[in-house]
């Protein structure tokens, strides 16, 4: 997991790999089968391990924007944690040569799995009075999304804690409130 998220897939090798793990080629073959499956297995991996914080903190929260606030804090604090930081989800595959279309279709998946549990959220905010009735959702969730890309990005650039956090604030200002 640690190198396809360092390396990205197209970039991760299987000397890099096999080192990672400890373990022969022939060894990778018969546990993985190839490369790709390898990656997916990552990619699960990352998903109930790792990535799973936002989730869990967006679905635990007492109100929308707690929820939000908690999800990003926690995207922020998977992109920092481990070097050369940013998301693995987002940005496992960014070139995507086209023999590697299964592996970006993997984590496109992944990713509109993330844009529907912000939906959800945000319906459930708008049930609970949290947010106006005539809210957004799909737009919204699409919006925290795409903050939670550019917070993988902008970690990956080397931008420090302090700097991702004074991106929540102006986030946050979007949510239409009605108490």
């Amino acid at each position: 997991m640690e190198v396809f998220w360092a390396k990205g897939y197209e970039g991760a090798q299987l000397n890099d790999l096999i080192a990672a793990i400890g373990i022969t080629p022939p060894s990778f073959y018969a546990a993985f089968g190839s490369k790709e499956a390898a990656f997916h297995e990552a990619v699960d991996l990352y998903l109930a391990t790792v990535g799973s914080g936002p989730k869990r903190v967006l679905e635990e929260a007492a109100t929308t924007k707690q929820g939000i606030r908690a999800a990003l804090e926690d995207s922020i604090d998977v992109a920092l944690s481990a070097k050369p930081g940013g998301c693995l989800l987002i940005l496992g595959v960014v070139n995507c040569l086209p023999e590697n279309e299964a592996a970006r279709s993997h984590l496109l998946s992944a990713r509109r799995k993330t844009v529907a549990m912000l939906r959800v959220r945000l319906e459930r905010g708008v049930r609970d009075g949290d947010l106006a009735s005539d809210t957004d959702v799909n737009g919204l969730a699409a919006f925290y999304h795409g903050v939670m890309q550019a917070i993988s990005f902008q970690a990956r650039d080397g931008a420090t804690r302090a700097e991702l956090k004074a991106l929540i604030e102006p986030a946050l200002a979007a949510l239409p409130f009605i108490r």
